[in-house]
């Protein structure tokens, strides 16, 4: 006889396998491996005429990154509907995903998803859109999610199979993170204006499979996190950061492996893991970056962070972790780099301009891209060495993607191909 430990360790990889060995995909948030980092070498220099393949109008408004796989991008968006309302509030909209050719960038096919009514009235900050959260595509399957209005199962072509509105809660700025599949179900946060949770839908049925409540009682619930899937002596845990505390959960059951506990709230920075360290934001007021070995049991706040830093730590733009370094981009366009093992400062450096997106790694470059448009693209390594400065004057909120050897950059009204 099989042990079923045995096969609940080949389930959870056959659902990670098919992502992150699709080399030619990018089929996440953060691409193949969730961390914003590949090893292909991309172009570095741009402008609105320049190295711009195509440039195609989005309908609607979003600030979800795209997700590729083949010859076909994906991308989610909020379409305005009905008429609008004479005091500007409470626009309906239908919550839709594009299908784009990728050689041309022509929208093929518009899928309508769900309705945002009145019934579900939408509070959303000027910096989030009602289509942020970034899909999942994993097989012939693409996960999209809209925070506390809901989430659905389409296959490649765009037909609808399942769909779970069941797990509506009052939000706090709108919706945010983006899901992640591990053991057989698709997990995200629901950190709104009360209750506070992480939660997991049967990837196959969208039924819940578990909901886990956030054990402390912050005075601010709402944050907005991706989580992150790591492996830890063979078991997977899924680290999903929100007020006041992340948590490691099991994905197949949602029991709580460990705690660390802070104070921050309207968390947004996705995880990273390099070296046997997890790196998170503690976002805002005062966000500081922690270091916390993942080895623990419980809450392990006072035995398991090896250390942490305090100024210039991102509240919104993810972290980037690679060869012992760790680099950032703070919210107001200060990077920074430290030792990954140590937290000793490597550099930090002012690159002006105002931040969000989280940064990407490809080959030997780094990619902060700006609120402004602007992407600088800075050396990786010990010496900061800036190589580039592209400006495509539109305002962007979305991560980068990639495709081939090209970048996918979404702004408020178009999706770019950036191609040498």
């Amino acid at each position: 006889m099989v042990p079923a430990r045995l096969i609940i360790s080949c389930c959870a990889l056959y659902i990670i396998l098919p992502i992150a060995s699709a080399a030619d995909s990018w089929p996440v948030f953060r691409g193949p491996g969730g961390d914003g980092v590949v090893s292909r070498f991309l172009p570095v220099e741009w402008d609105s005429a320049t190295n711009i393949a195509w440039r195609t109008e989005i309908p609607g408004e979003g600030w979800s990154s795209p997700v590729t796989v083949g010859d076909q991008i994906y991308l989610t968006t909020a379409i305005p509907s009905g008429e609008v309302p004479e005091d500007g509030k409470n626009q309906e909209y239908t919550l839709s995903m594009l299908i784009l050719d990728a050689s041309s960038g022509r929208i093929t096919r518009s899928v309508p998803i769900m309705e945002q009514t009145g019934e579900r009235p939408a509070r959303i900050h000027r910096k989030n859109s009602h289509a942020s959260p970034t899909p999942v595509i994993d097989g012939n399957r693409i996960y999209v999610h809209f925070g506390y209005q809901g989430t659905a199962c389409l296959s490649l072509s765009g037909d609808v199979l399942w769909m779970n509105r069941d797990l509506y809660f009052k939000p706090t700025h709108g919706n945010g993170g983006s899901p992640v599949l591990a053991a057989g179900n698709l997990i995200f946060t629901c950190d709104g204006d009360s209750e506070p949770k992480i939660v997991a839908l049967n990837a196959a049925t969208g039924k819940l499979a578990w909901s886990t409540p956030r054990p402390v009682s912050a005075k601010k619930t709402f944050s907005f996190c991706t989580p992150s899937v790591i492996e830890v002596a063979g078991q997977l845990q899924v680290v999903a950061p929100g007020s006041d505390c992340v948590l490691a959960l099991d994905p197949a059951t949602g029991e709580t492996i460990w705690d660390v506990r802070y104070e921050g709230y309207s968390v947004v920075p996705k995880p990273v893991y390099h070296r046997g360290l997890v790196f998170i934001s503690t976002s805002f007021d005062n966000s500081k970056m922690l270091a916390i070995r993942p080895t623990g049991k419980g809450i392990v706040t006072e035995t398991h962070v090896a250390w942490q830093l305090d100024r210039n730590v991102p509240k919104t733009p993810s972290m980037i972790a690679h060869d012992g370094l760790v680099y950032s981009i703070s919210d107001d366009g200060i990077a920074t780099c430290v030792e990954a093992e140590s937290g000793e400062l490597v550099y930090r450096k002012r690159i002006g301009g105002n931040y969000s997106a989280s940064p990407l790694l490809a080959g030997d470059k780094l990619y902060f891209t700006s609120e402004e448009g602007v992407t600088t693209v800075v050396r990786a390594g010990q010496d900061f060495e800036e190589v580039g400065s592209n400006a495509l004057e539109e305002r962007t909120l979305a991560s980068l993607a990639v495709l081939g050897d090209s970048i996918l950059l979404r702004t408020a009204t178009a999706l770019y191909r950036i191609q040498d």
